[in-house]
């Protein structure tokens, strides 16, 4: 049911938007990873207290769920960082002990105050985890594209829908600031993730993930076009899919309890 509810939230719910972007480069969003790689830890961001500090300093000289992201998002930034924070809740790792969970935003209209916000609300999901555990930043456009350029995460601003356009995902970094393991999408496994946490631990890198485009971002094409009129016969598909699969699902229930 949870599925069903997703897929509908996103069918139906995803405010309407008239992108700039075009739906044929959105493909050119997907993670460029390069396992191994140094963050660029002498650059500068704000934690939530609005301190500038350094990259190095954010990251804790532990290992490192670092989570490129915005909090305006309307799609699925969110749900990355719930992601990640469920995974690391149910791995039986400590958050602020075993590694820190960074999270920067990639939009400079964010403030101090917003990244406040943010790591309340993200520290309340993870009972037990000291304050700095889990941690918000914010930061200029140049300083915080240094970073996203090592990590291989491209993004765009597209002001016809005020929204960017970028993958979604994240990394797991060694105490020293490489990049261990990608995780892409936004349910990790909490097995997984657990691991990715100990072989960061041991310095260790693990090969490119399995290529996986989940963009962030709420495309809708011009109204009246021909891919529009393709896209509304997607979601009237897909509803009439879901809908029979939960009446199915409901008269199976009944005739068991019959039985």
């Amino acid at each position: 049911m949870r599925c069903t509810a997703l897929i509908l939230t996103l069918l139906f719910l995803t405010p309407a938007a008239r992108a700039a972007v075009d739906p044929a480069t959105l493909a050119g969003f997907s993670f460029r990873q390069h396992p191994g790689a140094e963050l660029p830890l002498g650059t500068e961001i704000h934690e939530a207290a609005g301190r500038p500090v350094t990259l190095a300093t954010a990251l804790g000289g532990k290992p490192a769920v670092v989570v490129l992201e915005y909090l305006r998002c309307k799609n699925l930034c969110g749900l990355v960082l719930r992601g990640a924070v469920q995974a690391i809740a149910k791995s039986g790792l400590r958050s602020g002990r075993d590694l820190n969970l960074v999270a920067i935003s990639i939009d400079p209209r964010e403030t101090a105050a917003d990244a406040a916000a943010a790591q309340t609300m993200y520290s309340r999901l993870l009972p037990g985890a000291p304050k700095d555990g889990v941690r918000f930043f914010t930061g200029s456009a140049r300083q915080v594209r240094k970073i996203a350029a090592a990590i291989g995460f491209p993004y765009r601003y597209d002001k016809m829908s005020d929204q960017f356009a970028h993958p979604a995902g994240f990394v797991v970094t060694t105490p020293d600031g490489r990049i261990s393991r990608y995780m892409l999408g936004v349910s990790p496994n909490s097995a997984e993730l657990r691991q990715a946490v100990l072989e960061a631990s041991l310095d260790k890198v693990e090969p490119p993930a399995h290529p996986l485009l989940c963009l962030c971002f709420g495309y809708d094409p011009d109204e009246g076009s021909v891919a529009a009129l393709t896209w509304q016969l997607v979601r009237w598909a897909s509803m009439g899919l879901v809908l029979a699969c939960a009446a199915l699902i409901g008269l199976l229930s009944l005739k068991r309890r019959r039985a």
